[in-house]
């Protein structure tokens, strides 16, 4: 565990700015995209039984639950601390533990006691199951939070589109509470054909979606940049995804004891008017906006755009500094960051987009920006004559810069 003392030091060493080290996950019922930078060898790094790396977490306080092979601090992101010429990691969470609101802002420890949000890279080849997140209402009953989350498409990950890049959302307006009864009780005889009560939009990269609790979803093969709620709730609602069976385990998962085979129980999980509204596309999909006029950006040396704007319990930018520019970008929140293009310094540090990681490497690709930094503004230079530094930047709750619809 950090001491006060290293996390204390880490911070000052960083006027403010936490390096992170990459922080891989795998998922038993998915199959690598192959598009998050990590060595094509590394992919099933953690042997064929715990399935393949297919997400990469940021800024995260959230342990992965992947079931009983789960290795210790599986989803937590580290911190990197160099020290007297040793390079150190210690949790995230236990530097927010300890730093407080000095780190995450006094708004939000007062709130929460925690940093109450990650965001991931998901890097599947194919479609996920129809699925859903539980709302707080459900998830308390396990000892969980709900989970909102949302995506964004980034176009440096995304040089093919997987098998599939098209999504489920909710369910076709009309359908009937007797119809998803159906497919729930057909969970374990084949197919139950979930899909065929829903709707699938075309993925369009640059672009994304808001995904409130309760809404049923089967993401596509898109790589997706995906903000979300601190909580790793969710339960599978489909039984075939392509020619893999979902086990019935998943179904279940999240599921208090007492309502154990319970259809009735998933049917509570459903928020039933969001699923079924006509209007869902025009309330759910997400263009990026951006933050000032774009001429008086560009005459700034930048250009930034809100891409997940949607919802309370988090949101994101992505930000590009044009080629040759020296900027100095100030937020009201902290935030946590991913280099998505380019290299150049932030503040004391030098940040780099690696083109492929080893599992296990280290990387200057990552890192944590305190409230106090974000106010004081980062100072940003990019040193190259043609290449843009692109970042992606994931904030908490209530962000006070953002306006919601």
């Amino acid at each position: 565990m950090a001491t006060a003392s290293q996390a204390a030091r880490a911070l000052e060493q960083g006027q403010g700015i936490l390096r992170l080290a990459p922080n891989w996950v795998p998922r038993s019922f998915c199959v690598p995209g192959r598009r998050i930078k990590l060595h094509p060898d590394d992919y099933y790094a953690l042997g064929g039984e715990r399935g393949g790396i297919d997400e990469r977490w940021f800024s995260s306080t959230t342990p992965a639950d992947n079931g009983p092979l789960t290795a210790p601090n599986e989803g937590l992101s580290f911190v990197v601390f160099e020290d007297g010429g040793k390079t150190e990691q210690f949790l995230l969470r236990d530097a927010i533990d300890t730093l407080k609101g000095e780190l995450i802002g006094e708004r939000v420890w007062k709130a929460h006691q925690r940093w109450p949000m990650y965001s991931k890279f998901f890097d599947n080849k194919g479609a996920l199951p129809h699925h859903i997140h539980h709302r707080d209402e459900q998830a308390k009953l396990t000892g969980q939070l709900g989970k909102p989350e949302a995506y964004y498409f980034p176009p440096q990950v995304n040089n093919y589109g997987g098998d599939f890049p098209y999504t489920f959302f909710g369910l076709t307006p009309g359908t009937t509470r007797e119809q998803v009864r159906r497919c729930l009780e057909d969970f374990i005889t084949g197919d139950n054909k979930i899909t065929n009560i829903s709707q699938a939009y075309r993925l369009e990269v640059g672009t994304g979606w808001d995904v409130p609790p309760g809404v049923l979803h089967a993401p596509g093969s898109l790589c997706t940049y995906e903000p979300q709620k601190a909580s790793d709730v969710f339960s599978m609602y489909q039984s075939l995804t392509g020619d893999q069976v979902v086990p019935k385990e998943l179904l279940w998962k999240d599921t208090p004891p007492d309502r154990m085979n319970d259809v009735d129980w998933l049917l509570e999980v459903i928020d039933w008017e969001l699923n079924v509204d006509p209007n869902f596309k025009a309330n759910r999909f997400m263009r990026p906006r951006p933050v000032r006029p774009v001429e008086e950006m560009k005459a700034d040396g930048y250009i930034e755009h809100w891409i997940c704007y949607k919802s309370s319990a988090f949101s994101a930018k992505e930000l590009t500094v044009l080629p040759g520019a020296t900027v100095t970008i100030r937020d009201a929140a902290a935030y946590g960051m991913i280099m998505m293009q380019g290299h150049g310094t932030m503040g004391v540090w030098d940040i780099e987009t690696p083109t492929m990681i080893r599992y296990g490497q280290l990387t200057h690709d990552e890192f944590f920006v305190s409230e106090s930094a974000a106010r004081q503004g980062v100072k940003i230079v990019n040193p190259s004559k043609t290449d843009p530094i692109v970042m992606l930047k994931h904030f908490g709750p209530e962000n006070p810069d953002l306006v919601l619809d």
